[in-house]
């Protein structure tokens, strides 16, 4: 957006908060302006001075608002002569880490997002074999490779093998839920290493083959060798 004047919302839109917490209320009310359209993408904030008051709040809270929303991706914030508070499109990884946070803060067990991880990433598979770019294949056989030199022993790697595979679908919702399950599903492979350390060798073979597959385009095979492979990790997180 450099060189390019910025979108200044109509000042009527902000109201005055006048309760506890007023930072949040700030953010809610952001929020929903976003939601219904009335603030987009490439908008400016007003500056502090200006959002004190419209706002009926200290710079302190409304510094403390922006803060959240910076954090959450829901803002930019650029320094300078043009600079300010810029609304923005939270890319995929800040949608999937928020969500991830949520999960992992939450009481879902090894057992329960493996169960997901199930009829998630069986679901998917179709549109992976229909979509994956040639891109994609080497993408995925980079990470086996990578997988193999550590001797299958990173539940970090296993893990991104299985987020780099839901962005084979080139569909934004279905990635940013994968990126979802990210924190959950790094705890569930660390669950099921515990309980069987061998079976990271054996789970980079299989990643290896699925890839196979979905370079030969043969669904059936995909779908037999990732229920093989996600039912493993399902038994040994039941087993703890």
């Amino acid at each position: 957006m450099s060189g390019t004047r910025a979108n200044h919302p109509p000042t009527q839109l902000f109201t005055q908060v006048n309760v506890d917490r007023a930072s949040h209320v700030i953010v809610d009310q952001i929020k929903q302006l976003i939601t219904d359209g009335s603030l987009k993408p490439g908008d400016r904030l007003p500056n502090e001075r200006e959002f004190c008051q419209q706002l009926g709040v200290s710079r302190v809270t409304v510094r403390e608002a922006l803060r959240v929303l910076e954090a959450t991706g829901l803002i930019h914030v650029r320094l300078g002569a043009h600079g300010g508070s810029f609304l923005t499109s939270p890319s995929l990884e800040v949608v999937g880490e928020n969500l991830a946070h949520l999960l992992t803060l939450s009481s879902i067990t090894a057992s329960a997002a493996t169960e997901a991880r199930q009829i998630f990433e069986l679901g998917i598979l179709p549109l992976i074999l229909e979509r994956a770019t040639p891109e994609d294949i080497a993408a995925l056989r980079d990470l086996v490779v990578a997988a193999k030199a550590e001797g299958g022993h990173s539940t970090a790697m296993s893990a991104a093998f299985h987020v780099r595979l839901a962005a084979c679908t080139h569909n934004p919702a279905i990635e940013a839920l994968m990126h979802s399950f990210h924190g959950p599903l790094i705890s569930s492979l660390r669950v099921a290493k515990n309980v069987a350390p061998g079976m990271g060798a054996k789970g980079v073979e299989e990643h290896s083959s699925i890839v196979d597959a979905i370079e030969d385009g043969d669904l059936s095979r995909a779908r037999a060798i990732l229920t093989q492979h996600l039912e493993r990790t399902a038994q040994r997180v039941a087993e703890k």
